[in-house]
Formats: C-alpha cells, structure tokens, sequence
C-alpha cells in the first residue's frame, strides 16, 4: 500500500472535490468528481490513504474505498478546520483535510460497519420518535395551562389526566379548543405506540446479538446502552486502550498540566459523543438507587459506596459510566464476559 499518497475528499451530495498529496505535502493533483464516478475514481488510484471528514455519507464511502484496497481515515470536521487556509471552499476543505490526516496522534473516527450502522439507524429513530412525543407531551401541558388547568410531571400523569380534561363538560374549555387538544392528545398517544413497538424491536435484537447481549451483563446497562456501546466502540480495534474509548464518549476528567502541576477537573461539554453518555450516566444513577438500599454485593459495589459517600452521588455517576466505557471496551476487544468480582 503506497501511504506516501493521501487521497483527500471533501464529501458532498453530488460532486466531492479531490485533492492528492505527495509524502512532503506537495498537491500533485486536484480535480471535481460526481458522485456516479467517485467509486471508479477510487478503483483507479493506487491503494493509498483516503481522508475524508466524519460527516454525512462518510461511512458508506469509507468502504467503498476499503473495498478498492485504500486505508481509510476519517477525522473530525473540528479538527480539519485549524488547518483550512483561505476562504471556505471544497477545494480548500479537501487541501485541508490532506493535511490533517498527516498530523501525528490524531484522534480518528472509527469506521462504522453496515451492521453497526444497521443498529444505530434503530437507535437513532428511536431517539426520534421520544424527542417528538415529549415535544408533544409539552405542547399539551402548555395549552392546558393556559386555561388554568394544571396537573404533575410525568406521562403516567399526562395520560390519567388528559382523558378526564377532555369530558369533563363543566371545565369551561371551548368546544373547538377541546378538539385540537383531542388532535394533539391522539397524536401523542400515536407517538407513545410507535416508541414503545421500537423500543421491543430494539431488545429484541440486543437479545439476538452476541456483543450485545454480552455487554447487558455490567451493572448500569439496559438494552438501550449496550446497543449504544457497541455502535461506538464496535470491536474495540479503533481505540488504543480503555482510556481512548472512555475519552471519546466523554466520560473521562479534563486535564489542565503546567509546570509539572496536574489539574484534573469536570467532564467536557463539547468533545463527547452526548447521546451515550448521557444514558449512561443516568443508568449508573439509577444503579446507585438500587445499591444504595441494600448491602454491598460485589467489590464494584464496595467500590461505589465508598466513593458515594466521599464525592457524593453525582459524581460517583460519572465515575461508574466511566468504568463501564472502560470495562465494555476490555470485553469488546479482548471478546471476554464479564464476571463481576463477588464479595465472599
């Protein structure tokens, strides 16, 4: 494989710039292919490395290009950023991302499979279909209040009081206000059917996937994170170590050096992979719920109650999501299960 070359393509919708980099950096060539001929493009050039942004398509195209021989690396489009030159142009954007793929310890993307892709497409409707009936669940509160009508949080609540609301005939509701909230209250009810038959769709294949079904084995992790886990980490090749993995969901503290000084502080607000590690921190929360009522049972769980009781119970969350990252990747990578430590 010639990794003198990087071929960079700055991706796009129907015409991806190309710009190919010699070892010292030098374009030996720059050029607009349509997506119909990219594929040929990428069959005729000598296998080489291919760098493209982790943006939309960029999977898909990332094995049409391993399928033709070439090593692929996709980077963040944040990274490639500090090193476009000039105006915001394809042709300085794929110039760009030549250049970033030649940095040393850069920090790439993993290249999804089509059955990971498969899972997160699954993941990602899901995750849909709950921000639209919560959207619609708020929509209703809203509209009640406004009439003076109030009543808990929650959809067990919304669903007991909603009915009533709606026949009750002395409440003073106009008549045609009372059948857009009937609208809206059947679209919600819609909504809550189609996540809850995704959300049986989606255990059930957990069940049948032998990774997935391996990572529902560590405490703090449901159908919903052990698919996310996987989608991530995949078999674990695409990070280092542990600690790599833990860093790219976001998990792991910031650190600030100088002079010799280390200063860890909190989680990052940017640099993460959101969606996971939110479930993730409120699966470890709702572990310590558990943990917290009863006796110790393994030293996971020592460990736990010993740091809840030192750093308190946000804290103490984060911790155990982190462990979990870190454990999940040994398991993946190693193909191992887990057995937690008992205490005796």
């Amino acid at each position: 494989m010639n990794q003198n070359n990087v071929i960079a393509i700055d991706l796009a919708k129907n015409v991806f710039d190309i710009c190919v980099l010699d070892k010292v950096n030098k374009v030996r060539s720059e050029k607009s292919v349509r997506r119909s001929n990219l594929e040929k493009y990428l069959s005729q050039q000598t296998p080489s490395l291919v760098a493209m942004e982790a943006c939309a398509g960029a999977h898909y195209w990332s094995r049409i290009a391993q399928s033709h021989g070439h090593l692929v690396i996709l980077l963040p489009a944040k990274f490639v950023t500090a090193f476009r030159q000039g105006q915001k142009t394809d042709a300085n954007d794929a110039l760009a991302i030549g250049i970033a793929a030649r940095q040393p310890k850069v920090k790439s993307v993993a290249v999804k499979t089509l059955e990971q892709q498969d899972l997160q497409s699954s993941q990602r409707v899901r995750e849909h279909l709950c921000a639209q009936r919560t959207a619609v669940s708020n929509m209703i509160r809203g509209l009640l209040t406004e009439f003076g009508l109030v009543f808990g949080k929650g959809f067990a609540q919304l669903k007991r009081r909603v009915p009533c609301i709606l026949e009750d005939a002395e409440n003073d509701l106009p008549f045609t206000f009372r059948e857009t909230v009937s609208l809206a209250w059947q679209h919600w009810q819609h909504l809550d059917k189609q996540v809850k038959q995704c959300e049986k769709t989606l255990k059930a294949r957990v069940k049948q996937h032998e990774h997935c079904r391996g990572l529902l084995e560590l405490e703090s992790v449901g159908p919903v994170n052990a698919l996310g886990l996987y989608v991530v980490l995949g078999d674990g090749n695409a990070f280092d170590n542990a600690r790599a993995a833990s860093a790219c969901i976001g998990v792991t503290p910031k650190q600030h050096s100088s002079g010799g000084v280390v200063h860890m502080k909190g989680i990052g607000k940017q640099a993460a992979n959101k969606r996971l590690r939110s479930s993730l921190i409120q699966g470890a929360q709702a572990f310590i719920n558990v943990v917290e009522k009863r006796p110790a049972r393994t030293e996971k769980e020592v460990w736990l109650k010993a740091l809840i009781a030192r750093r308190g119970r946000g804290r103490a969350a984060v911790a155990l999501a982190n462990k979990t990252v870190r454990t999940a990747w040994a398991m993946l990578h190693n193909n191992q299960a887990y057995q937690a430590t008992r205490i005796s």
